[in-house]
């Protein structure tokens, strides 16, 4: 038998190790629990599954339709399957590579790991651009939403504007877990809002859109063959309505257990992805190639104005999520390993509201300078997201699965098709960046975009 004090004693050691492994874990956190300032650590994976929901929901359900009748009902439908799965994928790569690398914050600190000082400069600028492109698509939200309530009352550079202040001040909440509360508001707005349109297009007996007299041509087709640039705008679109996973990884470092992040991750993603689906393919089959962008604009003027005023709380929230994540990327590269970081001193909020209201301030500028929405998206997705959604993802899972390269055949295998998601991401940067450029060309020759 046993010895009664051996067991007690290898049960204490067990204990120590285990405490030992998780005050290491904790150690390498770039915030720390039980602090004397500012606690971040507070975020439950509900509320994380919130503020994922939300990073996604609002810009792709607003634009999905439109792509839809660039591409054709089966084909839009396939293409966001699919780019819902592979984002589903590459967002559980990076949570993994995260929670193995506990010292890092965003996907920039990541970069560094796999590339060094050159890659994490270069992930940088991408991801500053990300999110600030995608707080300007918000901007413009806002904007048309204040447009349409407005009947145009004072010129959109304006509305700009008035959005802007709206988005910065939410932004300047400095914590997620305060921030969901206002998700949780924002994104019940939008999807009542999404609904309304839904149901009012089914009752309608033509597009609010199509010519309201004689003969018309819906233009629903379940597959069509648009060319190069018009496939790449509306494919960007589709992609990036589920691509924003990297706004997800200063989130975790915001949980109090990180490692309840794929709960989150797929609670958001399986939702999103399921009323995408729906939502879309429902305003598409009953607007055809009438269906406005963003699609709020396809009820008719009544339910217009209605849409766009529930949902005005929503597309200010949305832009306020992505222009925090892009501030406190900024801010914590500016205060790390400073008392200022988690401390309430006047370095710490000087230097947070300097870097919300400075990128807010780019932001506005860029809403104003691309007007129309689905290019403003499609160029996010493509210039930006291609990288940090799927490039960057393939290189964490190389890196860390290394011995996959020299390993048995099936290894091998798989180890070469995550090798090819660094040319899928790159056929997205480059021709979707084409595509969309294009667009905007013909749309300013045409008078889409006036000068």
């Amino acid at each position: 038998m046993s010895n009664p004090s051996s067991i007690e004693e290898k049960a204490r050691g067990s204990e120590e190790r285990v405490e030992q492994y998780e005050d290491n874990e904790e150690r390498d956190e770039v915030f720390k629990k039980n602090t004397d300032g500012v606690d971040f650590r507070t975020v439950g994976w509900p509320r994380a599954s919130l503020i994922f929901l939300k990073v996604l929901f609002a810009t792709g359900v607003l634009t999905i339709p439109s792509a839809m009748a660039t591409l054709g009902a089966v084909g839009g439908a396939l293409s966001l399957i699919g780019w819902g799965a592979l984002n589903t994928y590459t967002a559980v790569i990076q949570g993994n590579f995260r929670n193995n690398h506990r010292q890092c914050h965003t996907i920039v600190d990541m970069a560094q790991l796999v590339g060094g000082p050159i890659l994490r400069e270069i992930t940088s600028f991408i991801y500053l651009i990300a999110y600030i492109l995608c707080a300007g698509a918000g901007i413009l939200g806002v904007s048309i939403a204040l447009n349409a309530l407005s009947e145009h009352a004072i010129c959109s550079v304006w509305f700009s504007l008035v959005s802007t202040v709206f988005i910065v001040a939410a932004a300047s909440i400095r914590k997620f877990h305060d921030i969901a509360w206002l998700t949780w508001a924002g994104f019940v707005s939008v999807f009542v809002a999404v609904f309304i349109i839904v149901v009012a297009v089914t009752t309608l007996d033509r597009p609010a859109a199509a010519p309201q007299t004689g003969d018309f041509d819906l233009g629903f087709s379940a597959i069509l063959f648009p060319d190069f640039a018009a496939g790449m705008v509306a494919t960007c679109t589709i992609f990036i309505s589920t691509g924003g996973t990297s706004a997800f990884i200063p989130v975790i470092a915001e949980m109090r257990q990180p490692k309840d992040y794929k709960k989150a991750l797929y609670s958001a993603m399986g939702f999103v992805t399921t009323s995408y689906l729906c939502f879309s393919l429902v305003v598409y089959r009953w607007c055809g190639k009438w269906v406005a962008s963003p699609s709020l604009g396809s009820g008719g003027p009544v339910v217009k104005k209605v849409s766009y005023g529930i949902a005005l709380f929503g597309l200010v929230v949305s832009g306020c999520l992505y222009l925090h994540v892009a501030a406190k990327y900024l801010f914590v590269r500016i205060l790390r390993n400073s008392r200022h970081l988690q401390s309430n001193t006047a370095v710490h909020w000087v230097t947070w509201l300097g870097c919300t209201i400075s990128l807010g301030a780019i932001s506005f500028v860029l809403a104003c300078a691309i007007p129309i929405f689905t290019y403003f998206i499609s160029l996010c997705g493509s210039l930006c997201f291609g990288p940090l959604a799927i490039i960057l993802p393939a290189l964490f899972w190389m890196y860390d699965h290394h011995h996959y390269r020299k390993g048995t055949t099936g290894q091998i295998i798989i180890y070469a098709a995550h090798a090819a998601l660094i040319a899928l991401g790159t056929f997205i940067c480059v021709g979707g960046t084409y595509g969309v450029v294009q667009q905007i060309v013909d749309a300013f020759r045409t008078g889409l975009i006036e000068y």
